[in-house]
Formats: structure tokens, C-alpha cells, sequence
């Protein structure tokens, strides 16, 4: 058990896949969500699929670049190979609408970069069950 966790959350055991190409992104995501999700750092969707052979995640998260590469439909394919999987997507920009693209494709939501600690957990927290949702303006987060 990790310093600092409460023991109910540890005990829950969330698993989250951070899917990026970009290790900076990846490391920070998962230095932001380590102490209280068991967070794993993977380079591309083959590999995210492979490994939920294994172990189940409860929440994706994939950068705007990964889900461009494979397409928007990819989105739906990631319940179907990792049943109750949730999924976020890290976008660039509010101003190119990708967030919105993704959600209609079946993401249950989005991060805008520049990422922050709190609000990344907030949302994940939420998402997973955790807390209830906050409604925080897009002027704050964009």
C-alpha cells in the first residue's frame, strides 16, 4: 500500500491505462493518478489490447493523436475488447471540437491540455465512481 492512500481506495484497485505515444504525457498522467490508481503506461492501442488480455482496466485514457491515428470508430471497438472500460481523451484544444468528436464517438469524456493534478483527478474520480461530478465552466479549463 502506497503512503498516503486511504485504505478503501487502495483496496478498490482501479486500473487505468494511460495510452500515448508521448512519454512525457504518459509519465505525467501516470505520476498524476499513481497514489491512488494502480496506473499503467502504454505506447499504442495494440498494446493496451494485449494487455487487457490479462488485466482489466476500468479507464483508458488516449491521447487526440492515438485515436486519430486509429480512427474515431476505435472508440467504440475499446468496449467491446475491454468490456466496462471507461475511456478519456487527452485533446490539444477546445477550439478544434476533437473533445466533442470523441464523445459522440463513444468517449465518456475529455481532458484539455495543459493538464492539471486536480483537475485530472477530479474528472477520473468521478468517472470511476469516486466522487460526485462538479460542473466546471470551460472557460476555467480551456
Amino acid at each position: 500500500m502506497q503512503i498516503g492512500v486511504e485504505t478503501a481506495r487502495a483496496v478498490e484497485n482501479k486500473r487505468i491505462f494511460v495510452v500515448d505515444d508521448d512519454e512525457i504525457i504518459r509519465a505525467a498522467l501516470q505520476f498524476m493518478l499513481h497514489d491512488e490508481y494502480e496506473t499503467h503506461e502504454v505506447t499504442s492501442l495494440a498494446e493496451a489490447f494485449t494487455k487487457s488480455e490479462t488485466m482489466k482496466p476500468d479507464l483508458v485514457i488516449l491521447s487526440e493523436q492515438v485515436v486519430k491515428a486509429a480512427g474515431l470508430p476505435v472508440l467504440a471497438e475499446i468496449p467491446q475488447k475491454m468490456p466496462g472500460a471507461k475511456t478519456l481523451v487527452v485533446v490539444d484544444s477546445l477550439q478544434n471540437g476533437f473533445g466533442k468528436e470523441a464523445q459522440a464517438a463513444g468517449a465518456h469524456g475529455y481532458f484539455v491540455k495543459p493538464l492539471t493534478v486536480e483537475f485530472v483527478r477530479q474528472k477520473v474520480d468521478v468517472l470511476l465512481g469516486r466522487r460526485q461530478g462538479v460542473s466546471i465552466p470551460l472557460t476555467i479549463i480551456g
